[in-house]
């Protein structure tokens, strides 16, 4: 498979009435072709695959892939706490003819860095089929070090990260000990693209790209050619918008977005709620300001 890199979007899961709604969903996929996004991240933590059904994940990333039509790359979120739900979720993807699974690491368990390799290449083994390793501590209370990284590429148990520490440092460490272009780097984290791409990242998998995919584009083209002016000015110019897609919860605000530009509904499934009128001012403000939403 060629290798993931560019502008990805963490796709929002539209619902309507508490079911998927999946006219919007292949709506949204031919908008982010036609945008420039390179990638669809389907059922993911903004795509609250934590709370869709088994089957309701299959729907949704056999929906994303068909309207995908291999035009951009579809990465399936698929991870669990519990390594043979993982890989059961991941022979899904690939049976799905999804491009590669985002695997999460185990959340809750806490596993050691020994728990966690043998986790990623269980699931290797069993599935054989492309992995990117998504490490968010702020949810999953467990860091994927860039050691056990390092044996998991070694070992052909991953083909990538999605790295959510915003922690450059942690990224430089990765570039030393796996190689420069051993594996993907994906930001996980909107605020820092310019300088992730700077230390070796290959590209972002975006929340803010749900609602300014050229926008994310433009940002992450001007990284990887190296025009730092232009990168910074498009960085600098999302800052708000960064920022105000986790006033609350995500995927909370970036849905409240995604209904206020008409593209599909906000509904949300719990124990994730509506955000608060104060923070819908903020996202419908920020909107405005970066001229994607029109006063009435």
């Amino acid at each position: 498979m060629a290798r993931l890199e560019g502008s990805m979007v963490a796709i929002v899961t539209p619902m309507k009435d508490g079911a998927v709604d999946l006219r919007s969903l292949r709506e949204l996929v031919e908008w982010h072709v036609a945008e420039g996004t390179d990638g669809i991240v389907p059922c993911g933590t903004t795509g609250e695959g934590a709370t869709l059904t088994p089957a309701e994940r299959a729907e949704v990333v056999r929906t994303v892939v068909e309207a995908a039509r291999g035009r951009v790359q579809v990465v399936a979120g698929a991870g669990s706490n519990a390594t043979h739900e993982a890989i059961e979720s991941v022979k899904m993807a690939k049976e799905l003819k999804a491009d590669a699974a985002l695997v999460v690491t185990p959340y809750y368990n806490k596993p050691t860095p020994e728990g966690l390799y043998r986790h990623y290449v269980a699931i290797w083994e069993a599935a054989r089929f492309p992995v990117v390793a998504y490490n968010v501590p702020s949810r999953t209370a467990v860091d994927l070090m860039p050691e056990t990284v390092a044996r998991l590429a070694k070992a052909g148990a991953i083909v990538g990260i999605k790295e959510a520490t915003a922690n450059m440092d942690r990224q430089v460490q990765l570039v030393e000990r796996v190689g420069k272009d051993a594996i993907a780097y994906l930001s996980g984290d909107d605020f820092t693209v310019l300088p992730y791409i700077a230390c070796g990242g290959h590209g972002v998998i975006s929340v803010v790209g749900n609602i300014a995919p050229r926008a994310m584009k433009e940002l992450v083209v001007a990284a990887r050619r190296g025009d730092h002016a232009k990168a910074l000015d498009r960085q600098v110019a999302m800052a708000e918008l960064n920022r105000v897609m986790f006033v609350e919860t995500n995927p909370g605000p970036v849905k409240a977005a995604v209904a206020l530009l008409g593209r599909a509904g906000g509904d949300l499934r719990l124990p994730l709620a509506p955000v608060s009128d104060a923070s819908l001012a903020k996202v419908r403000d920020a909107l405005v300001r970066f001229g994607l939403l029109k006063l009435a």
